[in-house]
């Protein structure tokens, strides 16, 4: 595994300027801000302004290189990451070599709160699939903003709420659905930033290789590929070199 470069610190995101008629509020396009989409995320949006403003304060930008590990499985907590660009991947590797794909963070997605709450090790590896922009906000100073507002942990419970509810549907949908209805919604599921991205702002392509499908969702490769032709067929999706083209992720996420 790589190591993670180090944080690129005393940065600061600029401060919100005036928007465009239909803008979504307290967000600029990338090429003026680059951590648009962390403003735009579905969690942190809805923060409390002065929460919101104390992970902006805190925080510095990290750049990862595709491929490259920013934490393994172990590794002492150091803080919150929110993706501002790229995609990071989730997994886990046994002993014999096998990995496990759990899955892959978009724009606007919070990660790591887990050791937030025990201050235990990490979980899982988190790796850059591209090159890839993190926000950190580092331990230390998430420990002192909830020593002064200990009000805030509602809403970092509310962000690990949320992913236990999305563990919980998917340990349902392996058991109770056929292959087809388990991809058609995760593939909803990653469109849509496993819900950190407003409805409007969901993608309509997935950049996934059929092989980490099958890995995320435990089938065969073979099992994946004929799925996801049955779903071209229905006309819910086109599958395209080194991606698949979402049709009508309505359709998709309520499959079964």
């Amino acid at each position: 595994m790589g190591v993670a470069s180090p944080p690129e610190r005393h940065h600061r995101p600029p401060r919100p300027q005036p928007q465009p008629a239909g803008a979504v509020p307290g967000t600029r396009s990338p090429v003026e801000d680059p951590l648009a989409a962390v403003r735009a995320g579905a969690w942190f949006s809805q923060l409390p302004p002065a929460l919101r403003q104390a992970l902006l304060d805190d925080g510095s930008i990290r750049r990862l290189v595709a491929g490259e590990t920013l934490f393994a499985r172990g590794d002492r907590f150091d803080g919150l990451f929110c993706v501002a660009s790229g995609t990071m991947q989730i997994h886990a590797s046994g002993e014999s070599g096998k990995a496990a794909l759990l899955g892959l963070l978009e724009p606007g997605t919070w990660f790591g709160e887990i050791c937030l709450f025990d201050g235990l090790p990490r979980t899982h590896d988190a790796r850059a699939v591209s090159a890839t922009v993190l926000w950190h906000v580092p331990r230390a100073s998430l420990e002192r903003r909830l020593v002064q507002q200990p009000a805030w942990w509602q809403a970092f419970g509310q962000l690990l709420a949320a992913k236990t509810r999305q563990a919980f549907n998917y340990v349902e949908e392996a058991q109770l659905l056929p292959p087809p209805a388990r991809i058609a919604r995760r593939l909803a599921a990653i469109a849509r930033g496993y819900g950190n991205l407003p409805q409007a702002q969901a993608t309509q392509r997935v950049r996934i290789p059929q092989e980490q499908l099958a890995q995320m969702l435990g089938l065969s490769r073979q099992t994946v590929n004929h799925a996801l032709r049955e779903l071209e067929t229905r006309g819910l999706l086109r599958l395209e070199y080194g991606g698949i083209e979402l049709l009508d992720l309505s359709a998709l996420e309520t499959l079964n």
